[in-house]
């Protein structure tokens, strides 16, 4: 069963109303910041060199939309110690968090959901070694009030899930994030990516341009896979054909965003716009548009996908799609709650795809007569 969340639209710098609470990706769109800025600003984080007006504005807009910020555990040792006793514990795997910033903004999502819920999470970073997951599914499993497992990878794709987490009791539930089980052993939470390559290649559309060149990532990767599957749907959407020479296979590095878009540029009809995979490679797409003396957005517009810092940055600011790691790390935890309150009332195994919404900024403008 497949099940998807999308954002409600809402303006800029007014309270989020109806069934859903606003989140630091709400919070960082409306402030103009990343998500990594917001978590920092929100939990306090100390050495983060972040300007007096960024934090000033950060919480200011946090405060207009009624973002609930996290319970605080009283000050003092003893306090700690008696209040952590008392904490409930989610068991947090992850493969790897250092080559990328998309599972820390996960664990963001997933902490926070847990601490509003009365728990802790406890993490553990595998590197991907087999003795090092079984020794730390091991130690988790000693914990104290553990309540359940949540077992995630930094890019989305199939896994075995390990022996030591199939056929767990009820009472401790197991939730996959950014990854599936081929056996369907646990629910999994993943990104709605074939729904952001939609979402990004029909904006193109809705300004006019009919040729759209898109550089995509590694083609062996599902998030790859599924946003090309997104670009084609909204070409055939919209009655558009495909051609296959506008489509490029990069590697998410900026360098192949700028190869490939001056290879693009060369072709007897060039695009009117670029989609491209991630937001590096449209970093590399807009310096070779520079080069090429071309103007962003007047003569080609670009968008990207994940909303990084950077692309607050580039010039122009760069249009782009959310990938919700924030709130795909929420959803594993409120998931994984749900399930062990529900026990054998909750035996469907569910797969749920959480859709980003798209950034608008300066990089996109109407396709030129």
């Amino acid at each position: 069963m497949t099940t998807a969340r999308k954002r409600a639209k809402k303006p800029a710098g007014k309270p989020t109303s109806g069934l859903r609470r606003p989140t630091m990706t709400d919070v960082a769109q409306a402030a103009g910041v990343s998500q990594s800025t917001v978590s920092m600003v929100l939990n306090q984080v100390s050495g983060a060199r972040l300007a007096a007006e960024t934090r000033v504005r950060v919480l200011d807009t946090a405060q207009q939309l009624g973002y609930q910020l996290a319970r605080r555990v009283p000050a003092g040792p003893a306090a700690v110690a008696s209040t952590v006793k008392q904490q409930p514990v989610i068991g947090y795997l992850v493969d790897e968090i250092s080559t990328s910033p998309h599972p820390v903004v996960s664990i963001d999502g997933a902490r926070d959901a847990a601490w509003q819920q009365g728990c802790l999470l406890h993490i553990a970073v595998t590197r991907n070694n087999a003795e090092q997951e079984a020794a730390a599914i091991t130690t988790l499993k000693t914990l104290p009030g553990l309540v359940g497992f949540i077992y995630s990878t930094i890019f989305t794709r199939g896994v075995t899930v390990p022996v030591s987490l199939q056929n767990l009791p009820l009472s401790l539930p197991l939730v996959l994030l950014n990854c599936h089980d081929a056996a369907h052993s646990a629910p999994a939470v993943v990104p709605a990516e074939l729904a952001g390559g939609h979402t990004a290649t029909e904006h193109l559309i809705s300004r006019g341009h009919r040729r759209i060149g898109f550089i995509n990532g590694e083609p062996w990767m599902e998030a790859a896979k599924d946003r090309l599957k997104g670009y084609r749907r909204a070409l055939a959407t919209a009655d558009l054909p495909l051609d296959p020479a506008l489509v490029r296979d990069g590697d998410w590095m900026s360098g192949s965003g700028f190869d490939h878009t001056l290879h693009l540029m060369k072709l007897a009809k060039p695009p009117t716009a670029i989609f491209c995979a991630n937001d590096l490679m449209a970093l590399g797409a807009l310096e070779a548009l520079k080069q090429l003396g071309l103007r962003v957005p007047d003569d080609v517009s670009v968008v990207g996908y994940d909303d990084q810092e950077v692309s607050r940055h580039t010039h122009p600011p760069l249009s782009t799609v959310v990938l919700p790691n924030y709130e795909m790390g929420q959803a594993a935890v409120e998931l994984l709650l749900a399930r062990r309150v529900a026990g054998a009332g909750l035996v469907r195994r569910t797969l749920t795809k959480i859709e980003g919404p798209l950034v608008l900024r300066e990089s996109v403008a109407p396709r030129r007569a």
